[in-house]
């Protein structure tokens, strides 16, 4: 059996765990399953998945509607989603109160309100326009973007009753051939001269490969005053102040200190040089016609020029259709605060301040913060595309977490490289859509759900968007719209969904539902309200100085206070117990709606029939009713909760022989209270610290049987008692059963032998008996010779065993010696010369002549 943490399957409410639920079907352990099994076995999880979840929810509608504060129709429905109103007035009586008329239609039925009087108004959608999303290809003609739905619907009312979510379904579909304008904004820092000499030759191959993509395409051309800086120390100004660029007159003019015709053009701030348009070689002969500048430091003004871009929309020529924006430069940006650097404080308005195509107020507003840029990019539906070099590139691609949407790609100084950069940029824009809203009105929520190409639905953040989409592909999304409350107002809301990047919207049009319909037919002074209150939806509306259900009670006869002392039982209690209300002096106790045998009752309330004590879980132990607080028992039963049962049988001993507690105690709530001490147990016939049967009666039977351990008086005496039978083996002794009394017992005698005998306890007027196997189990005597052989062989074992021990001891000592004494021998060395101070006693002369013969 899988569990549902196994499967994977949600907690949340129903309807998410539905949809979760078979998600999780195309993806579990059940896959396996042939078809008509699986929608079988699904059917059954989806219930075990949202079970404990619907008891849980039922409980807090319940607790939702049950208000005690709701006095009024509008306020009841106020109370949560599934909280009905009953307006028929016969449907609560004297003494009982407004709000109980609200509760789960259900309930309000079951409890006699007619279904026509039921108010329960629910929440609806209507698409009050929703055009079908166009299906076309490029080869289609087709006159501008007129006429080209790609989101469906395009508008929607909904009908919101508070905590009810409602729920519709947006479809997004990417046309092909769909009209692109294209802005190209470059940074004319003395860094970018060679980039500017390709994007000299980028006009006319722009034009020719984004044909490839769209046939109505058109492009416009600025450039920005980028803070960079050249080793040369020539820069142009981005705000003409220090100490963004040198403001010397000289440096103002030709911030490179280059000579014509190769010198640099004047700082400025941002200049349009081409309103959008299809002509591409006017593209490539206007910014042929632009030369670089300068400045001094190493940020750029780019976040001023991508600002004026976006909010001069007229002058930019920008149409209702996808705005490509591409940035193009080698450093990063100024952002808000760097302005004070220069003097400048007044924050950026974002407005367009273009004359003459020339950014006027660069020198008294600060630069944008990326928050706000970020704003009205999203504001005027602008795709950016940054076109960077590799050592900033980490700076722009954090802008892709704060832009709407944005690409960020790696310059290089080749036009067919960039041309391909763009190009690739626009395919990365185009295959993903991101779903987003206007701010939501105060009070409402709003949830996504996507169910893109690749069939597998997303939720939160992620169900958002849809990556890897292709033209033509359709894509859905599940928008889902909470009221929190009635606070939100009455008045109509207006909420706009719309994808990142495209002009196209869904306007949603909120209008809650918080009032019944029969709060119109109020009757003033009505004589069901006894002339003294207003009658809307069966329920009074009472004048000043008058209560109760049907306003029949008269405050200025009857203060508050004279009132709550009569609904007390005394000065030291609570109004009612505090389990009711007090209406014009009487108790109204409180009681379940949805549990009618939950109720308080009493002239004070102090009564109720579900509080009493209770034995095993079970109120009044399940053996008696609950009156008013004390239980009333069945008659075999007592007790305050019915615990104790009046029949002795659970005290009777269970040895057999029927006795109360074993005669050592008395039966007390079906159970013994032992007064022997040694004794305990449910019928006193346990005693840990007592000899066993066995051991209290072996001197009897060894007695009785062989006339040991006792003499024979005494044993006449002591055992004479107990009735004996002698049988001639211990098979021969009956069975021990303990139930019957029967122990069987063996013990050793004088001689060391055991004897086999059964003892059988008293039973009513059966004395005890004992029966003795004659047959002893005696020990056989040691075998001498064998012993003797195993102490002698022991012995001369272990002699030997130490003589080889002091054998092995001695050589090894022997062989040490030996070697050492060779080793010593060696080491010796003998010198055999003659003495030199040595003289023989021996002299030898020869005789020269003498010749020997």
């Amino acid at each position: 059996m899988w569990s549902k943490e196994v499967l994977g399957f949600p907690t949340g409410d129903r309807t998410q765990c539905r949809d979760q639920t078979q998600t999780a079907l195309r993806k579990g352990p059940m896959r396996t399953l042939r078809r008509g099994q699986d929608m079988r076995f699904s059917t059954v999880l989806i219930l075990l998945c949202c079970w404990d979840n619907t008891q849980g929810e039922q409980g807090e509608r319940e607790q939702a509607c049950h208000a005690v504060g709701v006095q009024s129709c509008d306020e009841c429905l106020a109370s949560g989603p599934h909280c009905a109103w009953c307006s028929e007035e016969s449907f609560i009586g004297t003494g009982q109160l407004t709000w109980e008329r609200c509760d789960m239609a259900s309930a309000l039925l079951e409890r006699g309100c007619p279904r026509s009087r039921v108010e329960d108004p629910r929440g609806d959608t209507m698409l009050q326009r929703n055009h079908r999303v166009t299906s076309r290809h490029r080869d289609q003609k087709h006159h501008g973007p007129h006429g080209i739905v790609q989101l469906q619907p395009q508008k929607v009312l909904l009908r919101l009753r508070p905590g009810e979510p409602q729920t519709f379904e947006v479809k997004f579909k990417q046309v092909e051939d769909y009209p692109i304008d294209l802005y190209y904004l470059m940074d004319l820092s003395f860094s970018m001269e060679d980039d500017l000499l390709n994007v000299k030759q980028l006009g006319t191959d722009l034009m020719e490969e984004m044909k490839n993509i769209t046939q109505d395409f058109r492009m416009g051309h600025g450039k920005e005053q980028c803070a960079g800086y050249h080793g040369l120390g020539s820069a142009f100004v981005d705000k003409t102040v220090m100490p963004y660029i040198s403001t010397t007159g000289p440096m103002l003019l030709n911030p490179c200190k280059r000579q014509e015709p190769h010198a640099c053009a004047p700082a400025f701030s941002f200049r349009h040089v081409l309103s959008l348009t299809q002509n591409g070689s006017l593209f490539s002969e206007l910014v042929g016609r632009q030369h670089i500048s300068g400045n001094l430091d190493s940020p750029e003004g780019g976040l001023d020029a991508l600002m004026q871009v976006a909010t001069c929309e007229d002058q930019i020529g920008w149409r209702n259709v996808t705005r490509l924006l591409v940035f193009s430069t080698d450093a990063g940006f100024h952002f808000a605060g760097d302005g004070k650097l220069g003097g400048i404080v007044l924050p950026n308005d974002g407005k367009c301040h273009l004359e003459n195509n020339m950014y006027t107020m660069g020198n008294q507003h600060d630069y944008p913060s990326v928050a706000h840029l970020a704003q009205k990019l999203k504001q005027k539906n602008i795709q950016t595309i940054f076109a960077v070099t590799q050592d900033v590139q980490h700076l722009y691609e954090g802008l892709k977490d704060m832009f709407p949407k944005c690409a960020v790609g790696t310059l290089s100084n080749n036009s067919h490289n960039i041309l391909q950069l763009i190009v690739d940029a626009y395919n990365a824009l185009t295959s993903e859509v991101v779903m987003d809203n206007s701010n939501l009105p105060e009070g409402y929520q709003i949830s996504f759900s996507s169910f893109c190409t690749d069939h597998v639905l997303r939720t939160g953040e992620e169900g958002r968007k849809c990556s890897n989409i292709s033209f033509g592909s359709e894509v859905r999304f599940q928008v889902s719209i909470t009221a929190a409350g009635c606070e939100v107002g009455s008045g109509d809301s207006r909420l706009v969904i719309k994808p990142q990047g495209f002009s196209e919207e869904v306007e949603v049009i909120l209008r809650p539902v918080c009032q019944c319909h029969c709060s119109q037919d109020r009757v003033a002074n009505s004589s069901s309200c006894n002339g003294m209150g207003e009658l809307e939806c069966g329920a009074c509306r009472c004048e000043e100085g008058h209560v109760g259900t049907f306003c029949e009670c008269d405050k200025n006869k009857l203060d508050q206070g004279d009132m709550s002392e009569l609904c007390r039982r005394d000065s030291a209690s609570e109004v009612c117990s505090g389990q009711g209300d007090c209406v014009c002096g009487e108790c109204v106790c409180h009681k379940s709606r949805r549990n009618p045998g939950r109720a308080y009752y009493g002239k004070y309330c102090q009564c109720d029939d579900f509080r009493c004590d209770q034995y095993q879980g079970l109120l009044c132990g399940g053996r008696g009713w609950c009156k008013c607080g004390v239980c009333q028992c069945f008659p075999e039963f007592s007790g305050s909760a019915c615990e104790c049962p009046l029949s002795l049988q659970s005290c009777l001993s269970r040895s057999g022989s029927g006795l109360l507690c074993n005669s050592r105690g008395t039966c007390v709530c079906g159970t013994c209270v032992c007064e022997d001490g040694p004794f305990q147990g449910p019928t006193c016939e346990i005693c840990p610290s007592c000899p066993d049967v066995c051991t209290e009666h072996r001197e009897c039977a060894l007695c009785r049987a062989f006339g040991q351990v006792q003499g024979e008086e005494a044993c006449e005496k002591n055992c004479g008692h107990l009735n004996l039978t002698l049988l001639a083996e211990p098979a021969h002794l009956p069975q021990e059963h303990h139930d019957h009394g029967l122990h069987r017992c063996k013990e050793k005698d004088n001689d060391g032998c055991w004897v086999h005998f059964v003892y059988q306890a008293e039973h009513r007027d059966r004395s005890a008996h004992v029966h003795v196997a004659l047959e002893r189990e005696c020990p056989a005597g040691p075998d001498v010779v064998l012993i003797t052989a195993l102490v002698s062989g022991s012995i001369v074992l272990l002699g030997l065993v130490l003589l080889l021990v002091w054998k092995l001891f001695t050589t090894i000592h022997d062989r040490r010696e030996f070697v050492r004494f060779q080793r010593e021998l060696g080491n010796a060395k003998w010198d055999m010369d003659d003495n030199p101070i040595y003289k023989s006693a021996v002299t030898t002369i020869l005789n020269p002549k003498f010749k020997a013969q």
